[in-house]
This record gives structure tokens, C-alpha cells and sequence, in this order.
């Protein structure tokens, strides 16, 4: 293991520890409430979470499928189980398990692995991009904007996301059409800084450069764009129906998109690093903090519907992906190790069979 590795496990480890330390001598729980809570439960919305969620996967796929179209012509089914997979290894290994997705995807099609971390990079594009639409939209024109807490910072960081999805839309489309060039000013500029960070950026701006080759149309464009809206407002969705389904909550019963917004983007960063398990107790307690303080839901159910929207928008895929890990002979230990192995080396992978 990296020693940064280590130090992200240490500082991870730590903040739990503070976080634990910190429930158990400022709140008192009380455990009946918590049960009382999951017992009525509207099982319902919850399933409906989770097939939404499922279902994205699908979506995934086919937008993968979508922007691999100029190197090779190939199904979303082909490459399902490429997203259940990497996304399992993702929710048991944490972040640094990314990429296994562009990993596996290059395996099964034959192609170079670089052409895929290519591919993903792009694909984080869309998401973002879409993401920010979502988010923005709904804050800017909900009903309820005006009685979200704080709304005024709210509707301005509604504002700066839809600039900075502008200035990201202005930026791939220079790339695309100049990314040698930028990536040689790129390295110049900062070179004279640091030689290191100038052939950094050059190199990553050529790869960006790279992947927007997978954007073959404008028809290819608005697929690959539509698909992503329609999973990132499944995933919306999903949040709500987890939130609504606490019914003994009034402030989670009734949740309402604009406050589901604010809960989501919590919860997203609290999902920037994922550690092994650790980064499952330090997301329940971030959407926790946010639903007490901004939102004031009692400690209980904030922990219970904390726990549950983990389950239902990161964890619900990992017994399907074990299963198709065993089905299909992957090891996840082995190709998250080998994904990154051949991403540093930029080599071409090789099988990842279990060690059963």
C-alpha cells in the first residue's frame, strides 16, 4: 500500500474516531426512537429508491457505449457488467478503486486502457455537467426557494454553478478544437514554475484532449447528455423517495426537492473521499449533520434515513456486484490493485482472475 494510502486511512480513521467521540458524550440516543423509526418505514419508496438506482447502472452503460462509439461499436449489456462491477469496487475499496470501470471495459473490449481512462474523464464531464443543471435548476425555481435556510447563499452558489458549467462547456470546446496548443502553453507556464507540474498538466490536458475524441456528433453529444440528465434525476428522485419514506418525520416526509438538493450536494461531498468502510460512517455523518442542523430533524431519524440513503444510492449495488465478480472470475481485490498498477504504467490489462 502507497504511503498516501496509509495517511488518507490515519486521517480517515481519526475523523471517525472524532465523530464517534463526539455523538457519544453531546447526544443522548435514544434507541427506542431509532428502532421506531426503521419499523415504519415506507418499504414502498424505499424499493423504488433502489430500483432507480439500479437502473442508472443501465444508463451508465449506455452512455459508455454512446462515447466508445468512434473506437468500437459496442452494446450497453456488454458493458453492464463493467459498471456493477467497478461501482462494487468502489463502495468495498473506496475511490481509489475508480478506476476499475475503464479497467474492466478495456479487457473486455480489447482496446488500450488509456483510450478508457480517456473515455471516463469525459463521462465525469457529463456528470458534473448534469448535475450542475439539476442543482441549479431546482434552486432557482423551486416554490420553496425562499424558505430554504441561508436561500440567499443558496441561490448564489445556484448562480456560480451554472458559470461554472458555462466556463467548462467554453474550456472542452477549446480543447477539442486546440488541446495541443493548450496543453503546450500549459506546460510552459507552469513549467517555469515547476517542471513537474507543467508536464502534469500538459499531459492531462492532452488526455482530456483525447476523450473528447469519443464525442464523435452533436447527435452523440445530446445522447450522451440526455442520458446523464435522466440518471442524475433518477438519483435525485431517489434521495427523495429514501427521505419521504421516514414517516414519522415531518421534516423528512414532506422533504422537498429544493432541501433534497441541499442533502444530495452533502452528501456528494462527503463522497469525494471514500475510504474503505471508514467512508461510509463519514457520509451517514455528514447528511446526519445536515438534516439536524440545517433542516432540524431529530438525532434519530436523521441517523436512520443518513444510514438508509447510503444503503439505497451506494451500497444496494454491491451483492449484485460480488455475484457477477464470482459469475465472471474477477478477483476485486486484484483488478482495483491492477487498475491502478497499469493506469500509472499506462500498459495494457491483463486478466484479473479470483483466487478461488
Amino acid at each position: 500500500m502507497k504511503k498516501h494510502q496509509w495517511i488518507m486511512y490515519v486521517v480517515g480513521a481519526i475523523l471517525l474516531g472524532a465523530l464517534v467521540w463526539l455523538v457519544h458524550t453531546r447526544v443522548h440516543f435514544q434507541w427506542s426512537v431509532f428502532r421506531d423509526q426503521l419499523q415504519h418505514v415506507d418499504w414502498r419508496r424505499i424499493v423504488l429508491g433502489v430500483a432507480m438506482v439500479v437502473f442508472c447502472y443501465w444508463l451508465r452503460a449506455a452512455r459508455w457505449a454512446v462515447l466508445l462509439k468512434p473506437q468500437k461499436k459496442v452494446s450497453s449489456l456488454v458493458l453492464l457488467g463493467s459498471q456493477v462491477i467497478g461501482f462494487t469496487a468502489v463502495a468495498l475499496f473506496g475511490r481509489l478503486a475508480d478506476l476499475v470501470r475503464p479497467y474492466l471495459v478495456a479487457r473486455r473490449t480489447n482496446l488500450p486502457l488509456s483510450s478508457q481512462i480517456a473515455v471516463y474523464t469525459v463521462e465525469r464531464m457529463f456528470d458534473l455537467g448534469a448535475m450542475a443543471l439539476i442543482f441549479s435548476s431546482a434552486l432557482l425555481l423551486a416554490s420553496d426557494r425562499a424558505t430554504l435556510p441561508h436561500h440567499e447563499a443558496l441561490q448564489h452558489t445556484a448562480l456560480g454553478g451554472l458559470a461554472v458549467t458555462f466556463v467548462l462547456a467554453i474550456f472542452a470546446i477549446s480543447v477539442r478544437a486546440s488541446g495541443r496548443a493548450i496543453a503546450g502553453f500549459a506546460e510552459k507556464t507552469l513549467g517555469s514554475l515547476s517542471p513537474a507540474l507543467g508536464h502534469s498538466a500538459g499531459t492531462k490536458i492532452r488526455a482530456f484532449r483525447d476523450g473528447l475524441d469519443s464525442i464523435a456528433t452533436l447527435g452523440d453529444f445530446f445522447r450522451a447528455m440526455g442520458l446523464s440528465l435522466l440518471m442524475w434525476g433518477l438519483i435525485t428522485q431517489a434521495y427523495l423517495e429514501t427521505t419521504r419514506a421516514f414517516v414519522l418525520s415531518p421534516q423528512l416526509s414532506s422533504m422537498t426537492l429544493a432541501r433534497c438538493m441541499v442533502l444530495m450536494a452533502a452528501s456528494m461531498v462527503g463522497s469525494m473521499v471514500q475510504l474503505p468502510v471508514i467512508g461510509w460512517f463519514t457520509q451517514i455523518g455528514v447528511t446526519t449533520g445536515v438534516m439536524q442542523r440545517i433542516f432540524h430533524v431529530q438525532f434519530e431519524p436523521a441517523l436512520a434515513c443518513g444510514t438508509m440513503l447510503l444503503i439505497v444510492t451506494f451500497m444496494c449495488v454491491i451483492p449484485v456486484g460480488l455475484i457477477w465478480a464470482r459469475v465472471e472470475h474477477v478477483s476485486l481485490k486484484k483488478v482495483s490493485e491492477q487498475s491502478e498498477h497499469f493506469s500509472n504504467e499506462d500498459a495494457e490489462p491483463t486478466p484479473a482472475v479470483s483466487e478461488a
